[in-house]
């Protein structure tokens, strides 16, 4: 597997993560303690006051015996990350929550998850937009945009035999950072009225239908057409900074692994395994937050 270039990570054990966690009642058809997972059985979730991150949590109960399906959330992370290690802002009021899947495919497919997360977002989110059309796009590798910002981010971690992988999911609902790498934004500032408590039943339940799509990843190539149905079109023009060095091109596909393809002004086609994606027009901060 790519790790970095999925925005994921297959590794050894992480540090336990301490926390206080509690049942929740999201209402609905699901029981008390449960959530709508697609088509299945609803599934269980942990509702924690504060966790260093919902996937240190996920991945230390999986470690402890946990077989999941489980959903873990916080109310807040004294630690929460993003891609390559960055810290992601935890402020109360958004939803930081992560999905504890057993075994969901071969060690070298699972970080597909991240585009399968991505979709989930975009679906769930498309639930509270009323009947206006929502500008929403999906950014490689793991960003869901609106308006052209960043409104959520996806993190994929894993470890263990058989694998047991975290889909972190964070959703700016009421607040948005304003010193990031990509220009942010939330759903309140948009005027899109969606809790923590109302997003999860509506992401759970796409995210479930999203797995099945993917079917252990045998049908990357179905998930695949949609997520580029949903990202910026083929001949966008892009900037991707890669560690040191930057390259400017167009917005050629992804390959069947879902490397990015970037064409470059000299016609020759560049594979992206990892790297940070902006607009040509949109000034790429020289800060790495």
């Amino acid at each position: 597997m790519e790790p970095e270039a999925l925005a994921g990570k297959v590794r050894g054990p992480l540090p336990s993560a301490a926390s206080t966690a509690t049942s929740t009642d999201l209402g609905g058809a699901a029981s008390p303690d449960r959530v709508p997972y697609g088509d299945s059985a609803p599934i269980r979730h942990i509702v924690c006051d504060a966790v260093s991150s919902t996937n240190s949590e996920a991945l230390a109960r999986a470690r402890a015996g946990e077989a999941g399906p489980l959903w873990i959330t916080a109310r807040a992370q004294s630690a929460g990350r993003g891609r390559r290690g960055r810290a992601w802002v935890s402020q109360p009021g958004n939803l930081y929550a992560t999905l504890l899947l057993p075994d969901p495919a071969p060690a070298e497919l699972a970080a597909q998850l991240s585009f399968v997360g991505g979709l989930a977002v975009y679906d769930a989110i498309l639930n509270f937009a009323a009947d206006a059309p929502l500008p929403l796009a999906l950014k490689w590798p793991n960003d869901v945009l609106l308006r052209g910002r960043k409104v959520a981010g996806i993190l994929i971690e894993g470890e263990g035999t058989p694998l047991a992988v975290a889909i972190g999911i964070g959703i700016n609902c009421l607040h948005h950072p304003d010193d990031t790498d990509y220009p942010a934004t939330d759903l309140r500032a948009q005027g899109i009225p969606a809790t923590p408590k109302a997003l999860l039943p509506a992401l759970s339940s796409a995210l479930g239908r999203r797995v099945a799509q993917w079917d252990r990843g045998m049908r990357f190539a179905s998930v695949r057409a949609d997520w580029l149905a949903r990202a910026h079109p083929a001949g966008s023009e892009l900037r991707v900074r890669l560690g040191e060095r930057e390259l400017r091109g167009r917005f050629e596909s992804l390959d069947d692994a879902g490397r990015l393809l970037l064409r470059l002004p000299d016609g020759s086609v560049e594979v992206i395994t990892a790297g940070d994606v902006f607009e040509i027009d949109r000034p790429a901060p020289t800060s790495t937050t």
